[in-house]
């Protein structure tokens, strides 16, 4: 988790010490935040940890897809295959 007292900062001092900020990015894995104003503005992420959280991210609705799929079949809320087909002859003017 993110540490606020330690990954908050103002985006002047992420301009003034950038490279020292980004090294502490790809060492820890972990975003900063900059605030502008003294209101968080921006989250800045290494790509390594970026891609990581998109990957997460890509896992997780595909597994929500799959237990509404589950649901679906459960509760009785599907279509046969040649109900499907039928449907999208008719939607798209495929002739049979």
């Amino acid at each position: 988790m993110i540490n606020i007292s330690r990954e908050i900062h103002s985006l002047s001092s992420f301009k003034r010490n950038t490279l020292e900020f980004l090294e502490q990015m790809k060492q820890t894995g972990k975003p900063v935040v900059l605030t502008v104003n003294g209101k968080a503005e921006l989250v800045v992420q290494d790509a390594k940890s970026y891609q990581k959280l998109l990957d997460a991210l890509e896992r997780l609705e595909t597994i929500a897809g799959i237990k509404q799929g589950l649901e679906d079949v459960e509760t009785s809320r599907t279509t046969t295959l040649s109900e499907f087909e039928q449907e999208m002859r008719q939607k798209y003017g495929i002739s049979s």
